[in-house]
């Protein structure tokens, strides 16, 4: 049922948004407990990291944390499509990102942007992750934010 109930939609957005908030706060644990039964791919990685720890170790290893402990990022989700299977067990979200940083050493900016390609399940808890693809579309002055290159598009 393209779409799916208001409340499926909303549980699954609370989630887009609660991937960003995790993030931005460098809190890599509770973003690795969101893909615990899930994976996530990205241009730059050979297979896909799957797991809580696995998933933890990437975003520690690939992002720089700064002295306030955050990214000094914000991380903003929007244009999300979602869509719920009839039997409201599955779903699928499409959206875009944009992170923004701020650092002693560059002013506010947009410094990456792209697509999220999302899949979902539904288990006793609620609405988990299933799979995340990140697509990158634009790069600007990632320096102060990744340890790692990005992938050149195309």
């Amino acid at each position: 049922m393209p779409g799916g109930s208001a409340e499926h939609v909303e549980a699954i957005r609370r989630l887009l948004h609660r991937y960003a908030e995790c993030i931005d706060a460098a809190d890599f644990a509770a973003v690795g407990e969101l893909f615990a039964h899930g994976e996530i791919r990205a241009g730059g990685l050979d297979r896909p990291v799957r797991g809580a720890d696995a998933v933890r170790r990437l975003y520690e290893s690939a992002n720089r944390v700064h002295e306030d402990g955050t990214l000094r990022t914000r991380h903003v989700v929007s244009n999300e499509i979602v869509d719920v299977d009839a039997a409201g067990r599955a779903a699928t979200a499409r959206s875009y990102y944009v992170v923004y940083q701020a650092t002693p050493r560059i002013s506010l900016q947009p410094i990456v942007a792209g697509r999220y390609r999302d899949r979902f399940e539904r288990a006793e808890g609620g609405w988990r992750f299933a799979e995340r693809t990140i697509e990158v579309d634009l790069v600007g002055d990632v320096s102060d934010h990744l340890r790692i290159a990005l992938p050149a598009r195309g």
